[in-house]
């Protein structure tokens, strides 16, 4: 029986016939779901069946097709609980995304796109997902860039009960309600059943009144019932808020042995079971020995191709000059002409809207004039870092270019799996970090970010740059606004005086070191603001008759070799940072140019050896023995 065309609300109510229409083929969707788990001997198959009827309707009313599904001006849908994934790419199969045998074959078998938690790579699968808890900020995301496009488009986030209790969807619920994402419907999977037994014997919440005390409207349905979810969601928003279905549903529903267990939550069934189960849905018997058959064939769906969101079309301006004595530092830099590019593109006809997301703190990270020159697309979402890590990177996905300004410890410490989750999934979140080393003033410690190079090394597809100073900043951030991809920049507060450098027609290159001063004694390797001291350093050394390059790095992950090359003939290289020296620039330099061959002689790695101290910039970075004196110092001492 054919599936019927139900694609976004053709009716206010199903009919008998198409009833019995999603019927048949969620049925044969089950089968599909429990022979992939049998196949593979893992997977999640309770949950894939109390799901069913919620993907099965889901699919085909969102204006979600394999003819647009690559497309930006659509409807979307995050399956949350991503360990559902068998019966989402049941699903898929049913609505023609994908083939049904080849799903069914190779699930969870390496090489295949169909992986244990679902993955882009499958068309129909918006957002990779698995870590529980960062579904609906993402809906949140695609919401914001739907709204930025006058897209009036609709997002459907699809999610497990047992995940209710973490504190990142509470997050995504007050940005939406904030930003008033009346579009956005979420449902629940509300089976009361969670990997270690039931939700009350884990964790007891009241998961309605959750939702309803963030504003939603909470609406409870039968989550088996075609008619009662297709109805649902006809009229989710309509009363001017987000609205979330609590689906009343039956763990492993129509899986005999399966129902209500909580072993079936995670593992497949035993074989005479699976056969009495296809028998009940009315399957073929020898189903599974034919997918085993197939599995021993490697894979042929190659899925389809996922790479970073294209190069917007923005109008980045001129580059703006910061010259002579001066004192200037760089976050200003990148307020100012963040703000200069904002202006410059806000509601213009073609334009890719520029989105900049806040965590109150605009007056710190300096996105203050960008609010006020581009209002509309300010976001301002209170304390909630998880949260926005998450939606500011997902809305990348869906025709924005997105900017999050935050301290360094909340922009990537705080966050790292949901800024791996952005990697994951090749979004084109912009992180610009400010108050990062040891530049952050008297805060002390717990705000000193001194691990980020490490933690973005960690990672496969992110760029970061750390600027030197503020004309390279103003250069940087241009770039970094129109360039495709992942890419974090990192800024600290002090000011900057005798700016010279990176002024006129210079053009910021990715992966480039900048030689600020030749010498022939030795070099220097200095990351971002701390080429300014390097130079000092250099000054001293000068006064001891000893010569030194100094170059100023920007671009820590991916070491510029030529500049390395150079700086070996000198017979003395230095790496300075005000980084926890085991996984920074120095370590960086070192790994790469062992893998090249590269000896590095007299070699010495300054950077940061502990936790640094209260006090102002200055007199921390002298502590750690990256002042000036103590830089020339740690040279002379290493010649």
């Amino acid at each position: 029986m054919a599936l019927p065309n139900i694609h976004k609300y053709p009716s206010e109510k199903l009919t008998p016939e198409q009833i019995t229409a999603l019927e048949t083929s969620a049925k044969r969707a089950r089968i599909t779901a429990l022979t992939m788990v049998s196949a593979a001997k893992s997977g999640h198959p309770g949950g894939a069946f109390s799901s069913m009827e919620m993907f099965m309707t889901v699919y085909g009313v969102a204006d979600l097709t394999p003819e647009n599904c690559s497309t930006t001006a659509r409807d979307y849908v995050v399956i949350s609980h991503g360990h559902t994934s068998a019966g989402v790419y049941a699903t898929l199969a049913e609505w023609g995304f994908v083939d049904r045998e080849e799903a069914m074959s190779h699930f969870r078998q390496c090489g295949s796109v169909f992986q244990g938690h679902v993955e882009r790579e499958v068309p129909g699968i918006d957002l990779g997902t698995g870590n529980l808890g960062q579904g609906l900020s993402a809906g949140v995301g695609f919401a914001l860039a739907q709204k930025a496009n006058n897209h009036h488009g609709r997002v459907y986030v699809l999610m497990g009960d047992g995940g209710q209790t973490k504190g990142q969807i509470a997050e995504a619920r007050r940005m939406a309600v904030s930003q008033k994402l009346t579009g956005l419907t979420a449902l629940i999977d509300w089976n009361d059943i969670q990997l270690s037994g039931t939700r009350q014997e884990i964790l007891p919440c009241d998961i309605r009144a959750l939702w309803e005390a963030d504003g939603w409207e909470a609406v409870e349905v039968d989550g088996h019932s075609f008619a009662a979810i297709y109805e649902a969601l006809r009229n989710a928003g309509k009363n001017g808020k987000p609205t979330v279905l609590l689906c009343k549903t039956v763990m492993g529903k129509d899986g005999l042995i399966m129902e209500g267990i909580p072993d079936y939550h995670g593992k497949p069934v035993p074989n005479d079971d699976y056969a009495k189960i296809v028998a009940h849905l009315g399957g073929e018997p020898d189903t599974l020995a034919k997918a085993l058959e197939r599995r021993k064939n490697p894979p042929t769906f190659a899925g389809r191709k996922i790479d970073f969101p294209p190069a917007p079309n923005i109008d980045t301006g001129t580059p703006f000059d910061y010259e002579g004595e001066k004192a200037s530092d760089n976050r200003g830099a990148f307020g100012k002409a963040l703000a200069d590019v904002g202006k410059r593109n806000y509601k213009k006809e073609g334009r890719t809207p520029i989105l900049v997301f806040d965590c109150d703190l605009s007056p710190s990270v300096m996105t203050g004039a960008f609010k006020k020159e581009c209002p509309d697309n300010f976001i301002q979402s209170g304390i909630q870092e998880h949260s926005v890590a998450t939606a500011s990177g997902t809305a990348s996905l869906a025709g924005v270019v997105s900017v999050w300004a935050e301290f360094g410890v909340f922009g990537v410490d705080e966050v790292y799996n949901q800024q791996r989750l952005n990697d994951i999934n090749r979004a084109g979140n912009k992180t610009v970090l400010t108050h990062v080393g040891l530049d952050v003033g008297e805060d002390g410690k717990t705000h000193q970010c001194i691990d980020y190079v490490g933690l973005m090394r960690n990672m496969f597809g992110w760029k970061l740059v750390v600027p030197v100073d503020p004309n390279q900043t103003d250069r940087a951030t241009r770039w970094m606004l129109k360039t495709p991809g992942d890419i974090c920049m990192a800024v600290g507060r002090s000011k900057i005086d005798g700016l010279k450098y990176y002024t006129g027609s210079y053009g910021f290159t990715y992966g480039k070191a900048d030689k600020l001063r030749e010498g022939k004694d030795g070099a220097i390797f200095a990351l971002g603001y701390m080429a300014q001291i390097a130079l000092k350093a250099a000054d001293i050394l000068a006064s001891k008759g000893v010569e030194v390059s100094v170059y100023g790095v920007s671009c820590p992950l991916e070491p510029d070799m030529s500049a390395i090359n150079e700086a070996v003939k000198t017979g003395h290289v230095m790496t300075v940072e005000d980084h926890n020296a085991n996984t920074g620039m120095g370590a960086v330099m070192v790994l790469e140019s062992a893998r090249k061959g590269i000896a590095l002689p007299k070699l010495q790695t300054l950077g940061v050896n502990h936790y640094g101290e209260s006090g102002n910039s200055d007199s921390v970075r002298a502590e750690m023995g990256l002042s000036a004196e103590k830089i020339a110092d740690s040279f002379m001492k290493g010649r």
